[in-house]
């Protein structure tokens, strides 16, 4: 049986001061928490999103520890969070296709590893407790610079209560050519993860950083709330790519956002399933002259289910270019919301901006709502949005049983050409369980 230390359900300074201790802290950091718990305890839960009226901050367990160690070798992880990871996948595509690999489970990560050569290379791969005591210059540097606690309420709580979640620091002028991967696991009830990821790339550099998270079905709410925070400075680039395969009883309320300096891109490639409710809104704030932003997202709602997902971008310098992709579905009486906001300031001029949001409906039940905001300050600038809702065709479907496909491979068919353009941009090569799970969510919806 594998060592678990847990801290009893509720919010109090006693706990937050006990999980620094846990953590063996320096001064700052706590100091840091107990802020935050007091930005947490004046601020308002949002209201204007999906209902969070039913969630409980004091009968969540905000800290869980599955293992008395990190492992470094995938041979030192108990067998049954190895069990539980083996069935993701995570071995074997650490072994084939994967730079660094690190798996958390519950509120700490279980399992980290990275290969040696990107270590030569001066590339940080870690937790970021790890990274608290080992490079804290530059944990302290870029540390809620990003997303500060007094953000919203869930980042002032992330900001408290912070445990898991992944460093990555890249050296200037270091590429690296093959993912870093997180997988994240909730598998006890009424648990809160708070994980919290900092990933910075120094001028010249480029990395690419995949998380896929799951939960088992229990029959009482769970809280994800994590925060994450991206740094690419000039000329650098980040990719990072979500998938959430959470279950229907988990609420997942994040906090993402990026900034990019002159020259550099950053993109979101963002994936929602399951939960029973999503709020997150992925950011790029183009800080720089010639930045790049790219989101492509998709969420897809069942029985139950409110997906309110979207993106943000924020042009703040001349000659910056953002894109927005969302495709949402909707099926079996679930909802759908597209909450997005494009700006750009005075004196951001050359700008060019699209946005893009479609939204399919499986059946006259389920609901789907875009909420854009686009605010223009600068005349000197090329901004286009366009929304569409639909359903799938039936001359469409009739044409393809017309061609000697079944029903549902014709619906089928449709569905995936909807989805394509988010599908083609995942890393399929290593990620396979991916396709199983698109492939699952539409499992009985479209036949």
């Amino acid at each position: 049986m594998p060592h678990t230390d847990k801290y009893s359900q509720g919010l109090t300074r006693e706990l937050v001061i006990s999980l620094s201790a846990e953590k063996n802290e320096p001064g700052w950091m706590t100091d840091f928490r107990l802020k935050a718990l007091e930005i947490f305890e004046r601020k308002p839960i949002p209201t204007w999103g999906a209902d969070l009226s039913a969630l409980d901050y004091q009968n969540i367990c905000y800290y869980l520890k599955a293992s008395r160690t990190q492992a470094e070798s995938w041979d030192q992880v108990p067998d049954r969070i190895k069990k539980t990871f083996e069935a993701l996948g995570v071995p074997q595509a650490e072994q084939s296709f994967l730079a660094g690999v690190g798996a958390q489970f519950e509120s700490e990560l279980v399992y980290k590893n990275i290969q040696q050569k990107w270590k030569d290379k001066g590339v940080v791969f870690s937790d970021i407790e790890t990274a608290v005591h080992e490079h804290p210059e530059l944990v302290k540097k870029y540390f809620a610079t990003v997303i500060p606690p007094h953000d919203n309420a869930f980042a002032a709580l992330n900001s408290a209560v912070w445990s898991g979640g992944s460093f990555v620091y890249v050296p200037a002028g270091v590429h690296v050519d093959l993912p870093l991967q997180a997988y994240f696991r909730i598998d006890k009830k009424q648990m809160g993860q708070f994980e919290r990821t900092l990933i910075i790339t120094e001028p010249g550099s480029s990395v690419h950083y995949v998380e896929g998270c799951s939960a088992p079905v229990h029959g009482s709410s769970s809280l994800h709330s994590a925060v994450v925070e991206l740094i690419a400075l000039e000329d650098s680039k980040i990719r990072y790519t979500t998938i959430q395969n959470w279950s229907n009883d988990v609420y997942n309320l994040v906090t993402k956002r990026a900034f990019a300096y002159k020259n550099a891109t950053v993109e979101w490639v963002d994936g929602n399933f399951g939960s029973k409710v999503t709020m997150k809104y992925p950011c790029i704030v183009l800080k720089g002259e010639g930045a790049k932003g790219h989101i492509i997202s998709i969420a897809v709602a069942g029985k139950d289910q409110h997906q309110d997902t979207g993106a943000k971008i924020i042009h703040c310098a001349p000659n910056t270019t953002s894109n927005i992709i969302s495709k949402s579905i909707s099926k079996e009486g679930g909802r759908t919301s597209y909450r997005g906001l494009l700006k750009v300031l005075k004196g951001a001029t050359g700008v060019k901006a699209r946005v893009q949001c479609d939204a399919l409906l499986l059946d006259a039940q389920s609901r789907t709502d875009t909420y854009p905001t686009v605010n223009v300050f600068e005349e000197r600038v090329d901004v286009g949005h366009e929304a569409s809702v639909g359903t799938l065709n039936d001359e469409q479907i009739f044409y393809l049983m017309s061609r000697g496909l079944a029903q549902q491979q014709a619906r089928a068919m449709l569905v995936n050409g909807f989805i394509d353009v988010f599908v083609k941009e995942l890393p399929m090569e290593y990620a396979v369980e991916i396709n199983r799970l698109i492939a699952h969510e539409m499992e009985g919806s479209i036949g």
